[in-house]
């Protein structure tokens, strides 16, 4: 049973530019341009009237883009949660701008020492980095979560790195599998690798989803019977301004459609449409676990998996914020999001020619 025919949550790529080399990812690979704030509040207006709550503002390094606070005040504004995920290379100098507009914020973090996490990272000496930004966001009053993205070589710096910043600071440690995508990253985890994984379940301080982990020793995503509701729970835009499908890791084998202005209306297309009834169906879907993409997917669609993951997620909620702290975030973004209906209706013209206003 589908929960909701809306999408839920929008990946917006910034850029493809990163200032790390991860080696995982190949997105620092990929020259791009920044996108511009004009189109992001063309497509933020949008994206409220699709029903989407969650902007997750990534890249690439989304703090290479200067103009990352106007988009995250704005989004804040009309009523959306806002995310954001860094190597944390700027966080230290940008902290101040961005502090109050971030929701969920997150510090990429790998290994225990700066050999290993650094290793992971092209050689860049990140390590450094996230150890003084966790003392900078303490100090503006932020509440950032460590991201660790779990692999073949790093599974064994769990202990130490929950230990040394979750514990002893006090932060959620999400414990991220890799995913492999392009030849790029590890296609499994070993069984042992998994077992370690379980045994963190249920922890203070830990954010590790079940469904991940079932998934995973499933097989993966069947296209015959699709677990991934990619195309139809995610938005994924370009900093080309596109829409991308199924999704981003996969747009190069699929499509990429222009948005130019028109993403309420592009969304609805018989073509988009067309598409998202295929989604997880494509050859190209056949034993995917992307994070990003099936967490989302458990969240609409009432199966084992939507059960398997809900723990985690109600645990999250409740470690990040408490039970009134998520009473008062919801309510500020139902407020914030009739506020906006009413001041920047979609009609509005100086929504469309001058997205500055919005930040007045």
């Amino acid at each position: 049973m589908r929960l909701t025919s809306r999408p839920v949550l929008c990946n917006y790529y910034l850029t493809y530019r990163c200032n790390a080399a991860c080696s995982f990812c190949d997105i620092w690979e990929k020259p791009s341009p920044y996108v511009s704030l004009e189109s992001v509040a063309r497509n933020l207006r949008d994206l409220r009237r699709l029903g989407v709550r969650i902007i997750d503002f990534t890249g690439g390094e989304p703090l290479l883009h200067r103009q990352l606070p106007a988009f995250l005040e704005m989004a804040q504004r009309m009523g959306f949660l806002t995310t954001v995920t860094t190597n944390t290379l700027l966080y230290p100098k940008r902290a101040k701008e961005l502090a109050g507009k971030i929701d969920m914020l997150h510090f990429s973090l790998d290994a225990a020492t700066a050999e290993k996490h650094d290793k992971l990272r092209g050689g860049i000496p990140c390590f450094s980095f996230v150890k003084e930004s966790i003392q900078v966001a303490r100090r503006l009053g932020e509440r950032p979560d460590i991201l660790f993205t779990v692999t073949e070589e790093n599974w064994t710096e769990i202990e130490a790195v929950y230990r040394e910043f979750a514990e002893s600071y006090k932060l959620i440690l999400i414990l991220n599998p890799v995913f492999a995508y392009n030849s790029v990253g590890a296609s499994r985890l070993s069984a042992e690798a998994l077992r370690e994984l379980r045994r963190w379940k249920g922890r203070k301080y830990i954010y590790l989803n079940e469904a991940f982990l079932r998934l995973r020793e499933k097989g993966g995503n069947s296209t015959y019977a699709p677990v991934c509701q990619a195309s139809s729970a995610v938005i994924v835009i370009s900093p080309y301004d596109e829409l991308l499908l199924p999704c981003y890791h996969a747009h190069e084998k699929g499509y990429k459609f222009p948005i130019k202005g028109q993403l309420y209306e592009l969304f609805h297309a018989p073509a988009v449409k067309h598409l998202q009834k295929l989604e997880g169906r494509f050859s190209f879907c056949e034993g995917c676990v992307i994070n990003c993409y099936m967490e989302p997917s458990f969240a609409v669609k009432v199966s084992p998996y939507f059960w398997a993951s809900l723990p985690s997620t109600l645990s999250y909620l409740r470690q990040k914020w408490g039970l009134w702290g998520v009473v008062r975030l919801w309510g500020r973004l139902v407020v914030r999001r009739l506020q906006s209906s009413i001041s920047f209706s979609d009609t509005d013209p100086s929504l469309i020619h001058s997205p500055i206003g919005l930040l007045r």
